[in-house]
């Protein structure tokens, strides 16, 4: 597609856009709008005998529609992974980057799908009609092109974290819930053994009375080995010719192009990424999140903050998290390890450190094996359980304990569908899916209290039920993060 045929297909009228996002709430509320996927739903069939001979669907093909926004890297990747589920077709393609190097070979591969520069005039757009997006943008643009979705009563796919402040992630669970679209983040390994054993294992009392659990990633990160000294952010660079520079800031305060802003590199930097924690933390984290009913901690401590700096993450971090008790469960503290050579202590009888084989490439290549392999120790009362990242399953330690208890592991079940087919099928109203904002929200909020405690070097103290830091105003006041830029307010509004 030519730059002007590009630039006519992405136009839009600014008054009616903001218009949108001041009325969404009302008209969703007031009309309640239908979307298409809702309206050319098909029924459940059955035969004479009753048996099924067609699944209900909420989408009017076999096939779910999708809008695909930030489509290189690990976009490109997510893509693949809804192509492999043969349910979706890919209908439309947006970028901010169009045409670079990493966003044109998906180009290519989907050549019939329309294509966007800028997200809001996709949504704006009547041309191409589509079931729901898979959000694949650095972390701190999830949110107002999530938000945008769901204001728009598309069903939406977001890449982990599901937003980068706590705030950002408040919002976005209050508009899930208000908006009543399907909603899924992608940390894949919740639709893999991992989340059900846990489950299982939990529900059969062979999990309980969990006091510590001590999380660790210990591989090479992007800002390793950066001057710690650094005061100020990188000197501009010209930008790419086939980059809308201002767009990729969206919500973001102004920063001149660098290279090392762009393509994965914003991972590290508090103002655009998650570091290390939300990176890894959902797929680390998710599953005894959930189902011992953690919450969000009373206490974060920033143990260790090797080369803190207050624009990049530290080198090396440690943190623990506190959490209370709960009806009949202890108190728990999670400890986060990151950093190179930043290990925690390893039981008697630990073994081998497996490196699960669904954990996707990154961008810099394959995640390098190392002594210890990115997962996680959980201690109980009576049991010591060892776990990998992603999909990877528990095990008893040591080897005896697991012996003993080989007679009382409960069959556990299996996934009837990946992450990606997971959230499809919901789309088409035949599964729910695995990861929904009000599930993933509280866990993502985690990952930004302890990132605050890495940026601010200080130990917080946090109010559960009011959602407030108690012993630090400066930090409380940064639950909300950086005022938006103007003409990006909108989506801070419900």
């Amino acid at each position: 597609m030519k730059n002007e045929e590009l630039n006519k297909e992405q136009s839009f009228q600014e008054p009616s856009r903001r218009e949108f996002l001041k009325k969404g709430a009302l008209a969703l509320g007031a009309i309640h709008i239908i979307p298409s996927h809702v309206l050319f739903s098909k029924p459940e069939i059955r035969n004479k005998a009753g048996e099924i001979v067609q699944m209900a669907s909420k989408v009017p093909s076999d096939r779910v529609n999708l809008a695909c926004i930030g489509i290189g890297n690990r976009g490109e990747q997510v893509i693949n992974d809804f192509d492999r589920t043969g349910l979706s077709n890919v209908v439309a393609l947006c970028d901010v980057d169009m045409g670079a190097p990493h966003t044109t070979r998906i180009m290519e591969k989907h050549a019939n799908a329309r294509r966007f520069k800028d997200f809001r005039a996709l949504f704006d757009q009547n041309n191409v009609q589509f079931d729901a997006v898979v959000i694949c943008t650095p972390d701190f643009s999830h949110f107002p092109i999530t938000m945008h979705a769901l204001k728009s009563g598309k069903p939406v796919y977001v890449e982990k974290p599901l937003a980068r402040t706590f705030q950002e992630n408040e919002l976005l669970m209050q508009a899930a819930q208000k908006y009543g679209v399907v909603t899924q983040m992608g940390n894949q390994g919740h639709s893999e053994a991992n989340s059900f054993q846990f489950k299982a294992w939990k529900d059969a009392g062979i999990i309980k009375d969990v006091t510590s659990i001590a999380c660790h990633m210990n591989s090479r990160r992007r800002w390793h080995g950066w001057d710690t000294s650094m005061s100020t952010y990188p000197q501009a660079e010209p930008i790419p010719e086939t980059l809308d520079w201002d767009l990729w800031l969206t919500t973001a305060e102004h920063h001149d192009f660098n290279k090392d802003f762009a393509n994965g590199q914003w991972r590290c930097w508090y103002e655009f990424g998650m570091g290390a924690l939300g990176d890894w933390g959902a797929h680390i984290m998710d599953s005894f999140h959930r189902y011992l009913d953690l919450g969000l901690p009373e206490e974060i401590n920033a143990v260790k903050l090797d080369g803190h700096n207050p624009l990049f993450f530290p080198q090396a971090t440690t943190l623990d998290f506190k959490f209370p008790k709960r009806n009949e469960m202890p108190a728990v503290t999670v400890t986060w390890y990151d950093g190179l050579e930043n290990l925690p202590t390893l039981p008697e009888g630990y073994g081998v450190s497996e490196l699960s084989a669904d954990i996707p490439a990154a961008g810099t290549g394959q995640i390098e094996q190392r002594t210890l392999n990115p997962g996680k120790i959980i201690y109980s009362k009576d049991l010591t359980f060892k776990g990998g990242s992603h999909g990877s399953t528990l095990s008893i330690i040591p080897e005896e304990a697991a012996n003993d208890m080989k007679s009382s592991l409960p069959e556990v079940p299996k996934s009837s569908s990946n992450h990606f087919a997971n959230f499809l099928l919901a789309v088409k109203g035949e599964e729910e899916t695995r990861s929904p904002f009000e599930v993933t929200g509280p866990l993502s909020q985690v990952f930004s209290l302890g990132v605050l405690a890495q940026q601010m070097n200080t130990n917080l103290k946090f109010d559960r039920k009011k959602k407030v830091i108690t012993n630090n105003k400066v930090a409380n006041e940064l639950l909300n993060g950086t005022p938006p830029r103007k003409g990006w307010e909108e989506y801070y509004k419900l």
